[in-house]
């Protein structure tokens, strides 16, 4: 099997998962008591607090603990609206964020707020002018993704949160696909609040962060015993925290040399791929993206068929989001880079992890060669020669 779904999910690194195990049996004490277990379990959390700090170049009292990418999104920016309630209404986004914050501003359009939908180029990328025309007297919050999910396009986070910074309106970033991958530092980037999931980076599922800058101030999503600062109630998941800690520690140990090592598979499947098969093209900008992503679309090719294609020849990877995969809907992130509905449906992402090899990029391509014709000739709409 060749895994090639990491933007999904990643396989939890063996440092990680035995970082992990003491915290389940050993040492499982609820952090809020005083006895030794309990202090056990706190002075880990902590230490981990700073090893998520130390990746993005925060404070370690600027670290929040979640149970993931959606809760980290969802407490930003509700936590933020609520926060500054009468101070306005107006929130800016874009049009290709994770249903995470795309659903979560259709919630709010619902409730009273108002929500510019920033478009972008057919690379992907926001441009800055629209944006600086869409800030208003009311904007109380900007959310912009730093990394795409799908394609792989990689935003102008550092100017956007200059922009916001210099209109005094908050700006958080959606940064579950970057963090691990390529630098991020917080406060080079200008943000005021980023989203972070372990599972992206070599970490358990079911745990995540939510960098606030200090002096920043929202109000929390649940209500209980005060944990997190009162920013995030509820009994720490004390070996999650552990797993995302050690995760983080290691992707900052790693970064350079695995950034280096992926990309170079990357380019070597963009180049086979878009080399030996007919009518095949690459979703995004061509060089700011993720080190990791590659995401195509053949013409005449309908992406579900093709996706369980490759899985009965032992490759893995997506049409898009693992979130959206149920719907019947091309992809919003597609169809707002200009693509037409009959192309959206024909995407392949792959997403690559640092066990993948040279040798699985050219069995896949020589793979997706070969499902990609046998696709191609028993479809009506296939025109071979036609650009």
């Amino acid at each position: 099997m060749s895994y090639m779904d990491h933007s999904a999910t990643s396989p939890v690194d063996p440092e990680v998962l035995e970082a992990m195990l003491p915290y389940f049996k050993e040492s499982f004490g609820n952090a809020s008591t005083l006895y030794s277990l309990g202090r056990e379990a706190r002075t880990a959390m902590e230490k981990a607090r700073k090893q998520v700090a130390s990746l993005i170049g925060a404070r370690a009292e600027e670290v929040y603990f979640t149970s993931g990418g959606t809760e980290s999104d969802n407490l930003a920016i509700k936590g933020t609206i609520s926060r500054l309630k009468g101070k306005g209404n107006h929130i800016i986004t874009s049009a290709i964020e994770h249903p995470a914050v795309e659903e979560t501003c259709k919630y709010l359009e619902k409730n009273g707020y108002t929500v510019t939908y920033l478009p972008v180029g057919e690379d992907g990328i926001v441009k800055m002018e629209d944006l600086k025309e869409s800030t208003r007297e009311d904007t109380i919050l900007i959310t912009i993704m730093h990394a795409n999910n799908e394609i792989g396009t990689i935003q102008p986070i550092k100017e956007i949160g200059a922009l916001a910074r210099e209109k005094g309106i908050l700006f958080h970033t959606d940064a579950v696909q970057s963090v691990g991958k390529i630098p991020v530092n917080v406060e080079d980037m200008n943000v005021d609040l980023l989203s972070i999931s372990a599972h992206k980076l070599h970490g358990p599922k079911g745990v995540g962060a939510l960098y606030i800058r200090k002096g920043v101030r929202i109000d929390p999503l649940f209500h209980g015993g005060g944990h997190e600062r009162g920013v995030r109630p509820g009994t720490e998941n004390i070996p999650g925290i552990v797993g995302l800690g050690k995760a983080c520690q290691l992707a900052e140990e790693n970064l350079y040399e695995n950034m280096e090592y992926v990309a170079s598979l990357r380019d070597q499947l963009i180049k086979g791929v878009l080399g030996s098969i007919e009518q095949s093209f690459l979703n995004g900008h061509p060089t700011k993206r993720l080190p990791n992503n590659a995401n195509f679309r053949f013409s005449s090719i309908e992406g579900e068929s093709l996706i369980l294609q490759l899985d009965s020849k032992g490759i893995n990877a997506s049409t898009g989001s693992a979130c959206s995969s149920n719907k019947l809907e091309p992809s919003h992130v597609l169809m707002a880079i200009g693509l037409e509905e009959v192309d959206a449906h024909g995407s392949l992402r792959i997403s690559l992890g640092k066990e993948n090899t040279p040798e699985d990029i050219d069995s896949s391509i020589v793979v997706i060669k070969e499902v990609v014709e046998r696709l191609r000739s028993m479809s009506p709409l296939w025109c071979p020669g036609v650009n």
